[in-house]
């Protein structure tokens, strides 16, 4: 078995006296795309800022490779590899598509950025097309290609990504879990956060489920996906 990349243990996390995240624990392996899943204010996103350094932790460890990360800053965490996407894409709207990649790349030194560039380009094509086109004027879907392309310029060991398909039409939903897929195939570890159910757990190597900022879920994807209570509550049926 694969050693665990990303440990998180009895991790707590309150927004004043409000209490978010109530112990979650679970584990991401090497080579794995594991899928955190439930309904909007379950506290999954609560949970990767906390992974990455963005949300103070109240309680709990986090290790990352073997060490424990608790308390380093985002900046810190990127250049070690765990890499988030956020929810929202947050791109730089007035740079172009190329140095909204090359600022991806911001914590390297090295000397092959350009090739790397040209990788993400190979597995956004449309981004490749548009690359001096300044970002704030793309589409939302574009702009989640593009959000994802700058994740994968910092070379991450993990890639954690919030809620990639949020707010965009059905078929660039498609697209979007293909390139989630895709990336996985190339090698990359993968935490998944998505509030499409099905679509998540049919990607993914293994899921948890999260309610009320607690974990009340865990196991293999297809026995996730015909649970009852699973399809009751994130399946709609």
């Amino acid at each position: 078995m694969a050693e665990a990349l990303l440990e998180v243990n009895d991790l707590k996390v309150a927004y004043g006296g409000i209490q978010a995240v109530k112990g979650v624990t679970f584990a991401v392996r090497a080579g794995e795309l594991v899928c955190l899943i439930g309904a909007n204010g379950a506290g999954k996103t609560t949970t990767l800022k906390a992974i990455t350094g963005v949300q103070p932790v109240g309680a709990g460890e986090i290790r990352f490779k073997g060490r424990s990360i608790k308390g380093q800053g985002p900046w810190e965490l990127v250049k070690q590899g765990l890499v988030m996407v956020p929810e929202g894409r947050g791109v730089f709207a007035r740079m172009t598509i190329t140095e909204n990649l090359q600022m991806g790349a911001f914590t390297r030194e090295d000397n092959e950025i350009e090739a790397d560039i040209d990788k993400v380009f190979g597995i956004f094509p449309r981004l490749k097309e548009r690359r001096h086109q300044l970002a704030g004027t793309m589409s939302g879907g574009e702009q989640q290609m593009l959000a994802m392309g700058r994740g994968l310029m910092a070379r991450p060991k993990v890639l954690l990504l919030d809620e990639p398909s949020m707010g965009l039409a059905p078929i660039m939903v498609d697209k979007i879990f293909e390139v989630v897929s895709d990336i996985h195939q190339r090698g990359t570890t993968i935490l998944l956060v998505e509030q499409n159910a099905s679509r998540a757990l049919q990607l993914a190597t293994r899921g948890y489920v999260m309610d009320s900022g607690e974990v009340t879920m865990t196991g293999e994807p297809k026995a996730l996906l015909s649970d009852p209570k699973v399809r009751a509550a994130y399946l709609g049926e």
